[in-house]
């Protein structure tokens, strides 16, 4: 099978300066990774942060020079050929900044395909054909300033569409958005690909369900090493066993008034009930931090009355009485 990325060996090291510019430390973000990522395939990068994922998207965007080791991108090298490396492809990244403010969302589209050397009309009709598919037509016109997070993140995919990359580089897309924009830019993704199945698509991501639910196969990445690569299914099956935590707890809420007749003010009891899970995966041994909750992605699993921390730790969320509104968490 024809590969859309190839990495051997590659490497990359960061300086870090001690106090006073003295006793300079070495960071190893990415340790001799070696991947092959078919065409047309949707390849997934899985791992917690400062994991190595973002580092390696950037050496193959052409945006970081590797320490050592080779990148081909559509066959080409990323170092010593990497302007005809960017005319093959396009990244967006969760959590970036997105655009021009002074300018509207279709002005800000047309002035990035412009960029690419895409001639007007057919940049023009490109535009409005994903404005309708992502539903942002009536927003066309409105200032960036004025756009909500989640449009904003629908303006980035198109941004990352409106080239027609034959490579797209998704670094954690899903970064911040609240369940149901990452639900709809999970979707509009599988549609772009459905559209397109020529096309070869990277995604990063720490949320193991987003993965599963979009993914031919996946390489887990931790420690800039890679551990595992497989489909999905075959990933789950390899984990050797599963250790399910179950916490429940009485939530007991008092509300501003009390009950006619009664001194006191009446108490709502009701139940929370959360579920961790630990996924350990066989021949690494991790970091020892157990109970993160690794297999649940916003839009993807059912949200549970509580707010998970990230060492595991969970604290109720305050529950209204019936008849009131939730104002805040």
């Amino acid at each position: 099978m024809t590969s859309a990325v190839t990495v051997q060996r590659l490497r990359r090291e960061f300086k870090l300066r001690g106090r006073g510019g003295h006793d300079r430390k070495t960071l190893v973000a990415l340790a001799d990774v070696d991947l092959d990522i078919h065409q047309r395939e949707l390849f997934g990068l899985l791992g917690p942060n400062g994991a190595g994922k973002t580092t390696l998207i950037k050496i193959l965007c052409t945006l970081l020079l590797p320490t050592s080791g080779t990148a081909e991108v559509d066959g080409i090298d990323v170092v010593t050929e990497s302007h005809r490396v960017r005319e093959r492809i396009n990244m967006v990244s969760g959590g970036e900044h997105s655009g021009y403010g002074i300018l509207t969302l279709r002005e800000h589209l047309w002035l990035f395909s412009q960029l690419y050397g895409i001639p007007t009309s057919v940049a023009r009709e490109r535009i409005e054909d994903m404005l309708g598919v992502l539903g942002l037509k009536e927003a066309a016109d409105e200032k960036i300033s004025t756009l909500s997070t989640g449009m904003r993140q629908k303006m980035n995919l198109i941004r990352g569409f409106v080239c027609d990359p034959k490579i797209l580089f998704l670094d954690e897309p899903t970064l911040g958005l609240d369940v149901q924009v990452a639900r709809e830019v999970r979707t509009i993704v599988r549609d772009w690909l459905a559209r397109s199945p020529e096309k070869t698509t990277l995604l990063t991501t720490h949320y193991m369900a987003e993965a599963e639910a979009l993914c031919d196969r996946v390489a887990i990445i931790d420690n800039g090493r890679v551990i595992a690569c497989d489909s999905p299914e075959n990933l789950k099956q390899l984990l050797n066993h599963e250790e399910v935590y179950h916490v429940e707890t009485d939530l007991v809420l008092e509300p501003e008034r009390s009950l006619p007749g009664r001194g006191r003010p009446a108490a709502v009891r009701c139940r929370a009930q959360v579920e961790l899970r630990h996924h350990p995966v066989p021949g690494h041994h991790g970091s020892g931090r157990r109970g993160r909750r690794r297999d649940c992605a916003p839009g993807v699993s059912g949200q549970t009355g509580a707010h998970r921390h990230a060492d595991g730790a969970v604290a109720g969320r305050r529950v209204p009485p019936p008849g009131r509104a939730e104002t805040g968490r």
